[in-house]
């Protein structure tokens, strides 16, 4: 699936939300789905920065295409993480870094996350464009 295809899917899975009470107890659902790092992969360098939560970011190369996984201590935050991950998994570099992420605005992900949550949001995009951009210059 393309990037526009999955986020259209969470588009859609969202959209069968009303309250966003369900909408943060789907988050945490998808948190308990994310693929997990590895324990000796939880170190200073895959923490990502700019997260009041402890995130751990993994990022693998194979074929051309990224595979992420992750970890965090807050349930929400994992959920985003894993929303993330669901996002760019086995993508490529270039299709990653021209991601508009137009999903985030449509489900309103962003406007009902506290400051420090929203500043965690934009830092794990950050970090994993960092990932896709390292790799498309290796080429």
């Amino acid at each position: 699936m393309t990037i526009q295809e999955i986020e259209e899917q969470i588009i859609n899975e969202f959209a069968n939300f009303d309250e966003w009470l369900d909408k943060y107890s789907y988050l945490i659902e998808l948190g308990k789905d994310c693929p997990v790092i590895d324990e000796k992969e939880k170190t200073e360098s895959n923490l990502i920065k700019g997260c009041q939560s402890r995130v751990w970011l993994s990022c693998e190369h194979r074929d051309g295409r990224l595979f992420f996984a992750a970890d965090s201590d807050a349930v929400i935050t994992k959920g985003i993480i894993a929303l993330l991950i669901r996002t760019f998994n086995g993508q490529t570099p270039k299709d990653i870094l021209d991601a508009d992420l137009h999903f985030i605005d449509v489900i309103g992900l962003k406007e009902h996350l506290s400051p420090s949550r929203s500043n965690g949001l934009v830092s794990m995009i950050k970090q994993i464009k960092a990932y896709a951009l390292a790799y498309k210059i290796k080429g």
